[in-house]
């Protein structure tokens, strides 16, 4: 007679749904990393780089250094740095788009924040692909000091690290990404020991970029040009009360309310 837990093992497996197919890695514009299937986003339209208003400079330098990768030319990792909302991951979504746009053979990954014992296995498979690659880690923040070490081998140093093809871009609420823990520090032989392992990680990534709260002003100017764009009219006493309520002025908290205008106008919005 035949084992019933090889039957109730053997009927699991026929209900159970297959894994998703892995996408061809030259046809997508972008994908997503799940740890370990490369699978093509669904949907990738990011905003157009001239609606992301009061990052300017930042704009310019993530551009250049994607067009760089994506032309085979040296090119950093970069770190996205500072407070929350203020446009970093929308940057790398735009950045990216914008280059495709110009014919870069530039594709984005996404890869799961919590997999990044994992990125081994997507650096194998990306290698050998004729095309650049940007995978982007989103809102990276570590609670243990291995982790960090994990990343710092693989941008430079071990022997797994990234290949000439792939570039990481990391988000961050925090400049130096692992925590500075003061009780560390106190009890360490010698403090500025402890300090710098924590500071070794940010020092890998060769464009370190800072986001910063915004006026009022700039708060003002990023609602209008997301108003301009949709055919919206807008209060700016309104759109003000709106970010005081929400206790914070940025991009994010702008793109918030000008959802809100569209939905008391019986309007829809494309991003």
């Amino acid at each position: 007679m035949t084992d019933p837990l090889a039957r109730i093992a053997d009927a699991l497996d026929r209900i159970a749904p297959p894994p998703p197919a892995a996408a061809d890695p030259l046809a997508h514009r972008a994908y997503v990393w799940r740890g370990e299937t490369l699978v093509a986003a669904r949907e990738f339209d990011p905003l157009p780089l001239d609606h992301l208003r009061g990052i300017d400079a930042q704009r310019e330098a993530l551009v250049a250094n994607l067009a760089r990768l994506a032309e085979g030319h040296a090119a950093q990792d970069v770190l996205l740095w500072g407070a929350r909302g203020t446009g970093k991951s929308a940057l790398v979504k735009s950045g990216v788009a914008a280059v495709q746009a110009k014919g870069g053979a530039l594709a984005l990954v996404e890869a799961v924040t919590g997999g990044l014992d994992t990125l081994p296995a997507l650096f194998a498979l990306l290698a050998p692909v004729p095309r650049r690659f940007a995978v982007f880690v989103d809102d990276l923040g570590f609670d243990a000091a291995a982790d960090g070490r994990a990343l710092r081998s693989l941008l430079e140093g071990g022997a797994e690290a990234r290949p000439a093809n792939v570039r990481l871009l990391v988000t961050s609420n925090r400049r130096h990404l692992v925590p500075r823990d003061l009780a560390e520090q106190e009890s360490a032989i010698n403090p500025r020991d402890s300090i710098d392992d924590n500071l070794a990680l940010a020092d890998r990534f060769g464009l370190s970029l800072g986001f910063h709260a915004i006026d009022q002003e700039t708060y003002l100017e990023i609602v209008r040009g997301y108003a301009d764009a949709h055919g919206l009219a807008f209060d700016p006493t309104d759109a003000i009360g709106w970010a005081t309520r929400r206790g914070s002025r940025s991009g994010r908290v702008a793109w918030h309310y000008v959802v809100e205008l569209a939905g008391r106008a019986g309007k829809s919005l494309e991003n």
